[in-house]
């Protein structure tokens, strides 16, 4: 059995049919943690989510901002732009099946592989929260998802405030600041204001900011925190970070890393604890958009 993240697809289906081909992916078998972003900008949104559904629990997925401005659009949210490649999605015949699957994807996880810890988000985590209070509040978003205040909040849910968490957060703002961090995080300060209009790299933060897995103190730096969203930002293989999205929209890659467990023997103690070996396979995504967000 194998286990893989894979990082934005962003509705290219052919290049995930060809990195599922290059790992032999065999849903028998092998699971897929996908880190958000499946849908938009890229050729065929509706594919991808149909390919997803198939392979049930097989295939864990993680919901970014655009599968979110999916559901903010099938409901008349937010209005689709000009860059928005959702139609094959919302005019299809099988448009409400697949919009029920969305709501029932997850906002983050928490994977125990061979005594090692992973927690998958799209974007990020804000340094306050430990690895057990990301899931739980990850959860408060996927009961609303799942429930009948969907409609009100996605209509509510596109502001930049409040920035900064408040364990007495409470109501839309709650929710609100839970999935723009989860979601969109890229900067923030070192108490933990996030910032939202830099899209560059990491070397570009505003003044005050820094990547938000560069805070001091960073509550969940005793874990391996795997996500995407940040095209930007490259390859990034940390021992407490994994970054993938490797820009297949943008005409980059589409990366998938299998996760191995390499055993090492410690001094006078047998076996040891071990490290991961992270086998990553990639594939070029024939795209030719923009970089954006």
């Amino acid at each position: 059995m194998a286990l893989y993240l894979i990082g934005d697809v962003q509705g290219c289906d052919s290049a995930l049919q060809r990195l599922l081909t290059e790992i032999s992916f065999s849903p028998s078998r092998d699971t897929l943690y996908l880190l958000g972003d499946l849908v938009n900008r890229g050729p065929d949104s509706a594919n991808v989510l149909r390919r997803l559904m198939g392979y049930g629990a097989s295939a864990q997925c993680l919901l970014g901002n655009h599968d979110l401005h999916l559901l903010a659009a099938s409901v008349g949210a937010r209005k689709p732009s000009r860059k928005d490649t959702l139609a094959n999605v919302l005019q299809a015949p099988d448009r409400e099946a697949m919009l029920a699957w969305l709501r029932c994807q997850r906002m983050a996880l928490l994977l125990e592989h061979q005594n090692h810890p992973y927690l998958m988000v799209h974007a990020g985590v804000l340094p306050a929260w430990t690895a057990a209070q990301t899931i739980a509040l990850a959860g408060e978003v996927e009961s609303l998802l799942r429930g009948p205040d969907l409609n009100d909040f996605l209509h509510q849910m596109y502001s930049n405030q409040p920035n900064a968490w408040d364990d007495q957060l409470q109501g839309i703002a709650r929710l609100r600041l839970i999935v723009n961090a989860l979601t969109r995080l890229r900067f923030c300060t070192a108490q933990g204001e996030m910032e939202f209009d830099t899209t560059d790299a990491a070397d570009a933060a505003p003044t005050g900011y820094m990547p938000w897995y560069d805070v001091p103190g960073r509550r969940t730096s005793d874990v391996t925190v795997a996500f995407g969203h940040w095209s930007t930002l490259g390859w990034l293989n940390r021992s407490d970070v994994l970054a993938m999205d490797s820009g297949c929209v943008w005409g980059g890659c589409l990366t998938a890393l299998r996760l191995r467990l390499r055993l090492s023997l410690g001094m006078g103690m047998g076996m040891g604890m071990g490290s991961v070996e992270h086998e990553r396979i990639q594939v070029k995504c024939e795209q030719a958009q923009k970089p954006g967000a």
